[in-house]
């Protein structure tokens, strides 16, 4: 597909944005960029489009992109000036899917949207390092490598911390068990 940019197709492109847009706004909203998120998001196709010739051919363009999402986001927060509050950022966490799947158990949607607070609560109590990994790990669902590429970091170090930010994790929320409330399968890593 970045061939085919880099070709001159512009259509390429574009089919390029519409398959990442969806986790680019996730991860500009899990980052802080609130109501902004989709000009961060913007900013930051941009700004890979205009730097696609140092792109590595073979790399994975979904953490390259998310990097410069998070780039961009951290950019706009900085210039801007504000640093959004817990209920900011869960506000805008929670545009990004409904609250309460219209099928969900009354109940069961409690529950999750509990969890869900409290796991919002207990990331900002973790350090910056920490609550990316986490974020990036398992909230924008990348795996292992993806995960060290978009942060630029080695894997053992993505292990390493990711390790640590969960043993924190479940200091902070000993009611939930930490793979529970990042809706991680069985605590498996899947990576």
């Amino acid at each position: 597909m970045i061939a085919r940019v880099r070709a001159g197709e512009p259509e390429a492109y574009a089919e390029l944005v519409r398959a990442h847009t969806g986790i680019a706004l996730r991860a500009a909203r899990a980052l802080g960029a609130g109501a902004d998120a989709e000009d961060v998001v913007q900013q930051a196709f941009f700004k890979a489009y205009c730097s696609l010739g140092r792109f590595q051919d073979g790399a994975a363009f979904r953490p390259w992109l998310l990097s410069i999402v998070a780039n961009e986001t951290r950019n706009t927060v900085r210039t801007a000036g504000r640093q959004r509050s817990l209920a900011d950022r869960e506000a805008a966490f929670a545009e990004a899917e409904p609250l309460i799947p219209p099928a969900a158990d009354p109940a069961i949607a409690a529950l999750a949207w509990e969890r869900r607070v409290a796991l919002q609560g207990a990331l900002e109590k973790l350090s910056k390092e920490h609550r990316l990994v986490v974020t990036y790990r398992y909230l924008l669902e990348m795996n292992e490598p993806e995960t060290a590429a978009a942060l630029g970091w080695p894997r053992g170090t993505v292990k390493s911390r990711l390790s640590r930010a969960l043993r924190k994790l479940g200091r902070l929320l000993p009611e939930f068990e930490p793979c529970q409330a990042l809706g991680m399968e069985n605590g498996g890593e899947g990576g």
